[in-house]
């Protein structure tokens, strides 16, 4: 059964903070390719029962690895602190039901015109 604190990191993707630096934190993305610039994500203390520790926006990913800029934080960040991303939803458009409802919603219209 999920509390509200473990369904809202339910979708959320688990990254090791590798260096923390004065206003960025650098993490090692292993090989997710989704995770892009623009993300949000959040920092959080494993140790702390996942306590919320900082906010942060990704400024770029390539290479197995993202560095990304911290916009708030509640204590200072280190490397035994974990990094939380979401991964991003499927547009509506590459999802099967759009396609299958849009045939069928076009088969019926010509059918009721006719």
């Amino acid at each position: 059964m999920f509390t509200r604190s473990t369904y809202a990191q339910a979708g959320a993707y688990r990254f090791a903070i590798d260096s923390v630096a004065d206003s960025t934190i650098t993490f090692s993305t292993a090989g997710e390719r989704w995770v892009k610039a623009g993300l949000h994500g959040i920092a959080v203390d494993p140790r702390q029962h996942d306590a919320l520790v900082a906010r942060f926006t990704i400024l770029d990913a390539h290479d197995g690895r993202a560095i990304a800029l911290i916009t708030g934080q509640t204590t200072q960040l280190s490397n035994e602190h974990v990094a939380l991303v979401e991964r991003p939803g499927t547009p509506f458009f590459k999802r099967a039901g759009f396609w299958i409802g849009l045939v069928l919603g076009t088969a019926g219209g010509i059918a009721i015109a006719r």
